[in-house]
């Protein structure tokens, strides 16, 4: 195995190291983007829910949140691998 070949296959992991991390944080700014718009949504229609509807909203943006940083901190790891 030549040094050039070794050097193509660690670029290649950490490009697609970057690539899923990128990917990741779009996925999580869709699925916040899709919990605020529900949430107003649901505010419009039912005004006098809206204490638990900001506060469901949280814990929900919370969580897809977390799972997206867990998923760009495994992508670097990868890829530094």
């Amino acid at each position: 195995m030549t040094s050039l070949s070794i050097l193509l296959d660690a670029s290649v992991a950490q490009a697609g190291a970057v690539i899923g991390a990128g990917l990741a944080a779009v996925g999580a700014g869709i699925g916040i983007g899709n919990i605020g718009k529900s949430a107003l949504e649901s505010m419009a229609r039912q005004p006098e829910m809206k204490a638990d509807l900001v506060s469901n909203m949280f814990v929900a943006a919370a969580l897809v949140e977390g799972v997206a940083l867990a998923t760009v901190a495994l992508a670097f790891i990868v890829g530094l691998a």
